[in-house]
């Protein structure tokens, strides 16, 4: 065993088997959690997609399960509810598979041709219970599964219909100006002389009367009667020059004369910024029409003073405000392809504030490091750009796996619908390193693994990071890492459970570039010195190393195995652990400034409190000597005896401040009674070096070690010297 043990030492320290019995990682292997998911197509979960182009915003992308479970809701008690829900379910597996297979199409035609096939092979019914829940749905557009382009069709697609909602509000503004400034030219042209010339009111009567009025009379009257109506020659000129400027703009094409409209999609933001650099004179002359034609149908236009002050329009540029009159720009751009250049660029649009939305679509966060040998990058390029956005303080950012896009669709349409850059940062799980994983589970399993957290930063949310900023889509938000039960059968079939934390090592596992950082350890080689990684992560190792860590994987049978990993992935896991701790104090959770606060006001108030008992002890001695009672009448009193735990762990529970100190180091070990205070629910939920550093750690010293329970605890001698201070 002695042997085995130092094989696996020298894989961490070394990451080389030669001449060991350890087996090297392949394709065959997966993480434990995933054992259940061997088959996503025949699970039930957000994907695939509608992009719908039917019903109102929040109606944009739609799920394929979550639009079934709400057409078989709506069938509400009807006697055909049952087979129309089995039926819808083995349609929306059919769908699931033919989008897996076939990719993207119109989802009525994938609809009608899956309830064909499933109809032809077996239940007739199956072609009723389709078209019943199709009357349900209110849905037309496309289905879309996740693949490389996935982020930026979701993305686009909500763009687009946001966009269709500004030109529909921009569209019915237009319209209703130039019918105005029309109604002002067409009320000139009848009040004066020549419109009411003879032929000019007999073409207004019709042939019907034509005879029946002395239209020359009736010019005569009109004219003497009541005095011409006239447009200054200023305002005439001026009044047409608005008219031509609406009708011939293409940002929203109103007229029915007017050139290709402008296209608002781009690849490179070179391009984007070139597109809005060449059409800013128009953009400006364009909203300088619309204040115009306003104060114009109001009456409110003043030429003595408006001409000067639209003469220098736009000349100091255009505020967010004029600017969300027009189209936003889109750049869909790819992580893997930016250089500096273009990087730069993308952060000087995003500085000035213009109307661009940048998705940036990343497909490998695990990039080998070019500038430091075996380290990873850990989605640098992204990482990078959304720190800088942030520190912009007036950008939204929205990041999110791709598996994760219809759960934060909301997020998305708000950073879409916000009047000013945003940037969207988008894993697509399509990395091309991870054999046959469908990129939907790579995406969910890089957020679970915390090397691609979700968050969101709103500028318009608020003045402050508590209001503006929010990570709570991102699982077990308190925690590390994600954990989760893991049932299995050993070998002789008896059921059991583990809890096995999901970490940036699990999640590096199913990618081929790291698998030399893996050694499988088989059950015959196993030794007492392995532990998971997520303790290992915690553990003070100085020198020699006296445990290695392990995550637990399973192979292609379906069978556990343990795989050790080398001091490399070690630092990396740690890295990022260390970088969501960073966001998790962001977004307020854990956040140090404010537990060291409320720890020292904790025990500010407990001096307070004991200095208060202190003052009524003294006070109560007085008020005895002044009494001064007979030695007769003085029963003797029993000194109280101090409980003995012997050689068990302990805490003074009474004096317990509540700083959370302990309870967060292990909430299984420490644990808070009725009182608030805390106490020792369970001595081995931990190590014995736990015990010692929540000792230490505590600010009233109140919590006492005892003795290991474990002797063969790594570093126990130097465990036992640090805890002999506190028993």
């Amino acid at each position: 065993m002695q042997a085995n043990f130092q094989d696996q030492i020298a894989f961490y320290l070394t990451g080389r088997r030669e001449g060991s019995k350890l087996k090297p990682l392949d394709g065959s292997y997966r993480p434990a959690l995933f054992a259940r998911v061997s088959d996503l197509a025949s699970l039930r979960y957000d994907l695939p997609l509608i992009l719908n182009v039917s019903g109102t915003a929040d109606r944009v992308v739609l799920s394929l399960s979550h639009l079934i479970d709400e057409a078989v809701e709506s069938l509400g008690q009807s006697a055909d509810r049952d087979r129309i829900a089995r039926h819808g379910y083995k349609l929306e597996l059919e769908l699931r598979k033919g989008s897996t297979a076939n990719g993207s199409d119109d989802f009525g035609k994938m609809w009608s041709d899956a309830a064909a096939r499933l109809s032809d092979n077996a239940d007739p019914s199956m072609q009723d219970s389709a078209q019943k829940l199709w009357s349900h749905f209110d849905v037309a557009g496309t289905l879309v599964d996740a693949d490389a382009e996935f982020p930026s069709r979701v993305v686009y697609h909500a763009w687009n219909a946001v966009q269709d909602t500004k030109a529909k509000r921009f569209r019915k503004k237009a319209e209703r100006l130039l019918q105005k400034l029309r109604d002002i030219l067409d009320a000139e042209a009848i009040g004066s002389a020549a419109g009411r010339a003879p032929d000019r009111l007999r073409a207004g009567v019709g042939t019907s009367f034509g005879t029946t009025f002395d239209f020359n009379a009736m010019s005569r009257i009109l004219v003497e009667g009541k005095p011409g109506f006239e447009l200054s020659g200023e305002r005439r000129t001026r009044i047409k020059g608005l008219i031509e400027v609406l009708e011939r703009q293409r940002f929203y094409p109103v007229g029915t004369n007017v050139d290709e409209p402008y296209s608002f999609a781009f690849f490179k933001c070179s391009d984007a910024l070139d597109a809005y650099q060449e059409r800013h004179d128009e953009a400006v002359e364009l909203l300088r029409t619309l204040a115009i034609a306003d104060l114009e149908t109001k009456g409110e236009y003043r030429e003595s003073v408006h001409d000067v002050l639209f003469d220098g329009f736009g000349s100091n540029g255009l505020d967010a405000e004029e600017l969300a009159e027009l189209p936003d720009y889109l750049v869909c751009t790819d992580a893997g392809t930016l250089d500096a250049v273009d990087t730069a660029q993308m952060v000087e649009l995003l500085a000035a504030g213009l109307p661009i939305k940048v998705l940036v679509r990343t497909d490998d966060i695990l990039e080998p490091s070019k500038v430091a040998e075996g380290h990873v990058a850990l989605g640098l390029r992204a990482r990078q750009l959304v720190d800088t956005a942030i520190g912009l303080t007036d950008v939204f950012v929205f990041q999110s796996g791709a598996s994760h896009l219809f759960q934060m669709r909301e997020s998305m349409i708000r950073a879409l619908s916000y009047d000013g850059p945003a940037l969207f940062s988008v894993f697509s799980g399509a990395t091309g390193h991870n054999a046959d994983m469908p990129p939907y589970l790579v995406a969910a399993a890089a957020m679970e693994s915390r090397s691609f957290p979700a968050l969101v930063y709103d500028p318009s949310a608020g003045a402050d990071w508590a209001t503006r900023l929010a990570v709570s889509d991102n699982p077990n938000l308190d925690d590390d890492w994600p954990v989760h039960s893991f049932a299995f059968e050993d070998e002789t079939l008896q059921a059991g459970s583990e809890n096995l934390a999901f970490t940036l090592a699990d999640f590096m596992s199913m990618d081929d570039r790291f698998y030399g950082h893996y050694a499988i350890v088989e059950e015959s080689y196993q030794s007492d010195g392995l532990i998971p990684i997520s303790e290992a992560l915690h553990a003070d190792v100085t020198g020699l190393p006296s445990e290695v860590p392990y995550i637990t994987l399973v192979d292609d049978k379906l069978t556990m195995q343990r795989a050790i990993i080398d001091d490399r992935l070690l630092l990396e896991t740690r890295r990022c652990l260390t970088m969501w701790h960073s966001l998790q104090e962001l977004g307020g959770i854990h956040n140090s400034h404010a537990e060291r606060l409320l720890a020292k006001e904790l025990k500010s108030r407990s001096a307070e409190a004991a200095a208060n008992v202190g003052a009524a002890e003294v006070a109560q001695t007085e008020d005895a000597a002044v009494a001064e009672p007979t030695p007769a009448a003085v029963a003797p009193i029993d000194e109280p005896t101090a409980e003995d735990h012997g050689d068990d762990p302990y805490i003074e529970s009474a004096r317990c401040t509540t700083c959370n100190e302990c309870t967060n180091l292990n909430d299984r070990m420490f644990a808070y009674n009725a009182e608030k205070q805390a106490y020792i629910a369970d001595p081995d939920a931990g190590t014995f070096r736990q015990l010692v550093e929540a000792a230490e750690g505590c600010q009233v010293s109140i919590i006492h070690p005892g003795k290991p329970r474990n002797p063969k605890e790594p570093g126990i001698e130097d465990l036992i010297a640090r805890a002999a201070l506190f028993n």
